[in-house]
């Protein structure tokens, strides 16, 4: 049985023809139904932002052209808060005991949890934010989703990128199109490329964790749960850094061009290692645990 999506074309900037070499813009087929099987990281960027944050846009934009009230309703209460249209109370959704600096640019659909602090000169559009998030100044948020309890340190910029529980992504560093797991820590100034210069297909991991293509010119990187990842990183497009592992910034290494699995952590090296355990092993390599 064959199921109608009511998928519809979406594109969101403009490229260079190096970039994209097939067409000069970027694209999705977004679906107004969602279905999909998630059973890669890459799969749980297409669910949060294309599917999710994209579709809920579209859905948006469906129902202001078939239902009039809704619009109206819309632009009463812009015009009743005094606030341009994509700021007003209908599109951004705020949770309660939160506390929001007045310079803070919130733009629509958006919705925010409970219990979160957004500082001054923070850009947000788009996004869907969980509870118990702090945003701190001049953070740049837009098509991401963030999970309850992430710190974002100023100057922390996320675009369609998804960060789960109590993570934290420090000053200056630039997530594009990533994904990141649950109690991770990204230190600053670590920037997440998302394309090759040289326009070669991107390959990311399958399931069974083989390298195939993605399937899109443009793809940030992937940070499993409970790593660790030190300051001054450049990490190449659509690579994987497993769960638990640690990462040093040195003078012999500061790119990160392959996927990195547990066994090349760095606190391995160190006397002491035991001090960050192993919490998310591979199946087939959890340990039993004896009385």
């Amino acid at each position: 049985m064959a199921l109608d999506l009511q998928a519809r074309e979406i594109g969101y900037y403009r490229v260079p023809t190096y970039m994209a070499t097939d067409s000069g813009d970027l694209v999705y087929q977004v679906p107004l139904r969602s279905l999909i099987a998630i059973d890669t990281w890459v799969h749980i960027f297409i669910a949060d932002t294309v599917f999710g944050l994209f579709g809920r846009g579209a859905r948006f934009e469906n129902r202001l052209n078939i239902d009039p009230f809704f619009k109206l309703g819309i632009l009463g209460a812009a015009m009743y808060e005094g606030k341009q249209v994509l700021e007003c109370s209908r599109l951004v959704k705020i949770g309660r005991n939160c506390s929001i600096d007045p310079r803070a640019i919130l733009h629509g659909p958006t919705s925010i949890g409970d219990n979160v602090t957004i500082g001054p000169g923070v850009v947000i559009e788009n996004c869907i934010i969980g509870s118990n998030v702090n945003v701190s100044q001049d953070c740049q948020l837009m098509l991401s989703v963030v999970g309850d309890g992430t710190f974002l340190p100023f100057r922390a910029s996320l675009f369609m990128t998804s960060i789960m529980d109590n993570s934290m992504v420090a000053q200056n560093t630039c997530l594009q199109m990533c994904v990141v797991g649950r109690n991770s820590f990204i230190g600053a100034g670590n920037t997440f490329t998302d394309f090759n210069l040289i326009s070669t297909p991107l390959r990311a991991r399958d399931a069974f964790g083989n390298l195939k293509l993605a399937n899109r010119p443009v793809l940030g990187g992937c940070v499993g749960h409970n790593c660790r990842i030190g300051a001054g990183l450049v990490i190449y497009p659509a690579r994987m850094i497993e769960s638990d592992v640690v990462l040093f910034s040195t003078p012999d290494r500061r790119v990160i061009d392959h996927d990195i699995p547990y066994e090349e952590s760095d606190h391995l090296k160190l006397k002491d290692s035991s001090r960050h355990p192993r919490l998310y092993p591979r199946p087939g390599q959890e340990t039993v645990q004896t009385w």
